[in-house]
């Protein structure tokens, strides 16, 4: 029996690949100017980019519980088994929503089989887990096979990110305003990572391309594997400084592949326009 794979739009994939996947989005919410959206379907990223450089702030809510019921129910009396890798509960309620709502469809239809994941993981990070997951499901992996090769895979999910602007995380409570402005006014740009699902500041650099030759450094410690190795960049309206990253990566690896795509509106929100991020897996103990 196919497994359907269910991925929100915080893993940062673009809406092609949810298409031509045959894999199902749960949209995360976004509030902008006083409207309400469905991310990725009625209002992108770019849009969120473009009012936050104008001085707006958009906030963002969980995946609403009533489409996830329609969705789950409908799984339901199709017969489907499902397996939902989440965005990180560590940044986000959908996680917890979704396991509740889970219960509520499974008491109607018990012989409904779904497996829900949290990854602890966030962007393309998190989009990384839910390719690994839809290629095999392609491939006719059973769903119990499929969640412990995309728990393993999130487990030794690297993320390492950097903003150009620390007044966004400053607004999102990420660092504080005394901080934002210093490393303004030094160039300082904080090189952060996710640690058990949490964004958590790693260190502080002084000018961008020493963040970017930090990172490489990092994935070398790091990274486990990179030759040969899918992995991701994900940027803040920002695809010429993604693509100068990813032939840094070329200089040093020979990875498989190199996914770049904008970052959504669930961390872009709160990152801001010129973010990098970098995503690959590192070493198994």
């Amino acid at each position: 029996m196919n497994v359907q794979i269910i991925a929100d739009s915080a893993s940062d994939l673009p809406l092609e690949f949810f298409e031509s996947n045959k894999v199902v989005l749960l949209p995360l919410g976004v509030h902008l100017k006083g409207e309400d959206y469905e991310d990725l379907l009625t209002i992108q990223s770019v849009d969120i980019y473009e009012a936050m450089k104008a001085g707006e702030m958009a906030k963002t809510s969980q995946c609403n519980p009533m489409t996830i019921k329609e969705m789950f129910t409908g799984l339901a009396q199709k017969g489907e088994t499902a397996f939902y890798p989440a965005f990180s509960s560590e940044l986000s309620g959908t996680y917890q929503t979704a396991v509740m709502v889970a219960n509520e469809v499974k008491e109607e239809y018990p012989d409904f089989t779904l497996s829900i994941l949290d990854t602890k993981c966030a962007s393309l990070g998190y989009g990384l887990v839910v390719k690994h997951a839809a290629e095999l499901a392609a491939k006719g992996h059973t769903l119990s096979e499929i969640e412990q090769s995309a728990r393993e895979y999130a487990d030794h999910m690297e993320h390492l990110f950097t903003v150009d602007d620390l007044e966004y995380l400053a607004r999102g409570g990420r660092v504080s305003k005394a901080s934002a402005f210093v490393g303004g006014l030094l160039n300082i740009k904080p090189l952060l990572h996710v640690e058990g699902g949490k964004l958590i500041p790693l260190e502080k650099i002084r000018g961008r391309k020493k963040v970017f030759r930090r990172m490489i450094e990092l994935m070398k410690e790091r990274g486990e594997g990179v030759n040969g190795q899918a992995v991701a960049i994900s940027h803040g309206d920002d695809l010429e400084t993604a693509e100068e990253l990813k032939a840094m990566i070329l200089e040093e690896f020979q990875p498989s592949d190199v996914t770049i795509n904008m970052i959504g509106s669930a961390v872009g929100s709160h990152s801001g326009p010129g973010t990098i991020a970098l995503f690959f897996l590192n070493k198994r103990l």
